[in-house]
């Protein structure tokens, strides 16, 4: 990717000294660009982008959980329930975001995913071994439960 980065020091109210930068692709001058401002002086203009790219991807995060999985639905008084949903809503993203069984690649809806999800644990053989991997200790138990059918046969 070609891009032209311009930057200079400057001062932003309330913030103090910063520095600035005018990131854009060089081959697309439909004034797209992206403003910048880092208070670590000793950031190059390079790692002030790469960092910018990086955090777009925590914000575009953000954005699924709270559109799709009720992050910001949260109803409760205290706060062990609050960190309680926060890690519910994060495991849900997880699950949402790995490959189900059966799910082709390029299917990206949410709802899809959900769909997919739900039918693989209809299959009450697979949601046996989840919930032994989910338990503490579960992935011994399971190692236990297989060397146990083995030595069986």
């Amino acid at each position: 990717m070609d891009v032209r980065v311009r930057h200079t020091s400057g001062y932003v109210r309330y913030v103090g000294k910063v520095e600035l930068v005018c990131s854009e692709l060089r081959n697309r001058p439909d004034g797209r660009r992206k403003y910048l401002a880092c208070n670590d002086l000793r950031a190059t203009a390079r790692q002030i982008v790469t960092g910018y790219r990086m955090r777009w991807a925590v914000e575009l995060f953000h954005k699924s959980v709270k559109q799709n999985l009720g992050f910001e639905d949260v109803a409760t008084h205290g706060f062990d329930a609050v960190i309680s949903h926060v890690h519910w809503v994060y495991c849900a993203y997880i699950l949402l975001h790995m490959s189900p069984p059966g799910l082709s690649p390029g299917v990206q809806s949410t709802g899809d995913k959900q769909r997919a999800l739900q039918q693989g644990l209809a299959d009450k053989e697979k949601r046996h071994i989840l919930q032994k991997l989910t338990q503490i200790g579960g992935v011994q138990r399971y190692k236990n439960e297989l060397r146990q059918a083995l030595a069986g046969t």
